[in-house]
């Protein structure tokens, strides 16, 4: 059986399912590689936004515990690189690489019963993929030092009112509230939504003063494209914009 499932439940939104429940999603180096070779797949035929999820028991675990040593940290680069906008849907477990994996997405749906936490400190080691650098600027120095030196964990209410996650919904609507955003993310215009996502991102990869001139620069690129011109007809006519893509 294969260690992901994918379905499509709304037009140009895939659900990528991590589908290992007997060990609570851990993300084997086989795991990861797949999500990798997927979320390219995906991106290459024209989805619009991806929703991330596990199963109620868990997101994801974390790491493959006997694979940690070994872990292919090399591959979370091509998952960062992935253009689509991407949402997490959390329900129950998301500790070590399964909260750096929900961290990589866009946007964070999270169960009020979801734990997340990075336990990592509590095996000798530290976050490998993004915790010590997603975390902080998500929560805040002073909370995420704390989760990280101490292996804490927050639950869903918690992570919501810290800022890490968009929406704190009880287990059952996870899913459902995040299939709802990525349908509002996947009616816009994709090439706006991707150059948007690419602009926000970049503010904490630089000085603002380098930050803002990416930004006009992406905004005049978007300005001449057949998709602002159509949706500024649209306003304008008082009807629904009909994005193209170009």
């Amino acid at each position: 059986m294969s260690d992901l499932l994918i379905e499509h439940p709304l037009e140009a939104v895939a659900l990528v399912r991590l589908n290992r429940p007997k060990r609570l999603n851990a993300l084997s180096n086989a795991l990861v590689n797949e999500l990798c070779d997927s979320l390219e797949a995906l991106e290459a035929a024209g989805m619009r936004a991806i929703v991330l999820a596990g199963d109620a028991r868990a997101f994801a675990a974390g790491a493959d515990i006997p694979e940690l040593p070994i872990a292919d940290l090399d591959a979370w680069e091509r998952i960062y690189a992935i253009a689509v906008p991407r949402i997490a849907a959390v329900r129950g477990l998301a500790l070590g690489g399964g909260l750096e994996l929900a961290m990589s997405c866009d946007m964070l749906v999270v169960a009020d019963s979801a734990r997340l936490g990075q336990p990592e400190i509590r095996l000798g080691v530290m976050p490998g993929a993004g915790g010590t650098q997603r975390l902080p600027r998500a929560i805040g120095k002073a909370l995420a030092m704390e989760m990280v030196l101490t292996g804490r964990e927050i639950d869903g209410r918690e992570a919501y009112a810290r800022g890490l996650a968009n929406r704190c919904v009880p287990s059952e609507r996870v899913e459902r509230t995040a299939l709802d955003l990525a349908q509002l993310v996947a009616a816009q215009a994709p090439q706006a939504v991707r150059r948007a996502r690419a602009a926000i991102d970049d503010a904490f990869a630089g000085p603002l003063a380098e930050t803002l001139v990416r930004e006009r620069a992406g905004f005049r690129t978007l300005a001449a494209t057949d998709d602002a011109r159509e949706g500024i007809a649209a306003f304008t006519e008082k009807r629904t914009a009909h994005w193209s893509g170009r």
